[in-house]
Order: C-alpha cells, then sequence, then structure tokens
C-alpha cells in the first residue's frame, strides 16, 4: 500500500490511527518518512501486524493485505 495524499483513498494516519482530517499528524509524518513503520491501516485504521528487521518492515492488514519499506527512505 502506497501512501497517498488523498484522504478519500487514506482517511487514516498511519502511525496513530486517528483520522487524518482530525488533527495535526506533522509528527507522525515525519515518523513514518524516518524511523517508524506504520502501525495501523491508513484504509481502515486496524492495528496492522507489522515485522521488523535490519533492513526494512512488513505491516499486514487482515483486511487490505500487506506493504512493505526501507528504513529512512519516504513510503
Amino acid at each position: 500500500m502506497e501512501p497517498s495524499a488523498d484522504p478519500v483513498e487514506r482517511p487514516f494516519c498511519a502511525w496513530c490511527g486517528a483520522a487524518r482530517a482530525e488533527g495535526d499528524h506533522t509528527a507522525c509524518e515525519r515518523r513514518l518518512a524516518t524511523v517508524d513503520p506504520p502501525r495501523h491501516c491508513p484504509v481502515c485504521a486496524r492495528r496492522m501486524v507489522v515485522q521488523v528487521d535490519p533492513v526494512g518492515w512488513t505491516a499486514r492488514c487482515s483486511r487490505h493485505g500487506e506493504s512493505a519499506g526501507t528504513h529512512g527512505f519516504r513510503r
């Protein structure tokens, strides 16, 4: 799942799980862009199963599938 700026496609914050339309998610975006994998599905806000290894991460939503990324690079 590639992140999207479109709030209709990705209505929830992938870090905190709150609605993107509510509040400021600048700190969440900064964390996701630098060191942390997403913890919530940006489509449905479900908590995802996250596996972190030395070179990257995978995150799986029970409804929307799996995504993967590399530490230190914008996903």
